[in-house]
């Protein structure tokens, strides 16, 4: 019982300031949901007044007038291939880097590493010009094909970094029983690393589904635009109505929070993982 009292004691003001930052991190998302379900007359009693009634029209208004289903749709359709193929090529070059050799290795971890660290904007207009040479601009490929290959190199190390913690007795005994580099990678690799391809997946969700300067930069038709753009276009248009300007919000945010509860177990395990080695 002392032991047990001793470490709740100094726990608690953790615990405190926990809580703390959790109320302050939902708050704001509180006050945007009770916001977007007012009318104008609502808002102006209050921030924290409750309205009379619901008014989900606002939501119908930005889906339909604001043409959110049209960007919705987009969004979608750019971030699966994005997720999916950057997230199969981290897989394979992340187990290159973490087992294999071959010719200057270390230079192009160099390269892969200066690649992140370089800003969108330092090579945006490179990058417009290049996708105008191929007749790429206003399609869905110069989003998606930019977006894979501006994601790689963050996949890569993050795989090969993950692949490296793996007990090394077990890849040894994997090989020792005949199996060929592909069986490993499938039959022993893949299912143990699981809880980080799903932290990978959702960074790259997360990542992908906020873009903003390549689709405003490559993408100039509003049949193509994706959610954050339709969203600027959609605030200027809809300034003086906060209420339906809100509910856009929501629509925009709401799939980044439903697929972080869906994958938040995987996402804490992939986190933590090497922590338990």
């Amino acid at each position: 019982m002392a032991a047990r009292s001793a470490i709740s004691g100094p726990a608690l003001p953790f615990r405190a300031i926990l809580w703390l930052f959790a109320v302050i991190t939902v708050v704001p998302f509180g006050l945007l949901l009770l916001t977007s379900i007012k009318s104008k007359p609502d808002l102006l009693k209050g921030a924290f007044v409750l309205p009379a009634y619901p008014h989900f029209e606002n939501y119908l208004n930005a889906w339909v007038d604001g043409h959110f289903s049209t960007y919705f749709t987009n969004s979608v359709l750019v971030v699966i291939p994005v997720v999916l193929v950057s997230t199969v090529l981290g897989v394979l070059t992340g187990f290159a880097f973490a087992y294999l050799s071959f010719p200057m290795k270390k230079a192009v971890f160099v390269v892969l590493t200066i690649g992140m660290m370089i800003p969108t904007e330092a090579f945006i207009i490179p990058l417009y010009y290049e996708m105008l040479y191929l007749n790429l601009i206003n399609t869905y490929w110069a989003l998606i094909l930019t977006q894979i290959a501006m994601s790689v190199p963050f996949s890569t190390l993050f795989m090969a970094s993950a692949m490296q913690q793996l007990p090394t007795e077990i890849l040894e005994a994997a090989v020792l029983d005949g199996a060929t580099r592909p069986q490993v990678l499938r039959r022993v690799i893949a299912p143990l690393l699981m809880p980080a391809v799903s932290t990978l997946a959702l960074f790259l969700f997360i990542w992908t589904w906020n873009e903003f300067l390549l689709p405003l930069i490559l993408v100039n038709d509003d049949a193509l635009r994706t959610l954050p753009i339709g969203m600027l276009f959609f605030q200027g248009k809809y300034t003086i109505n906060t209420p339906v300007l809100t509910a856009g919000a929501v629509i925009v945010i709401s799939p980044i929070v439903v697929v972080y509860l869906i994958f938040q177990r995987k996402f804490i395990e992939g986190m933590t993982a090497g922590a338990t080695k």
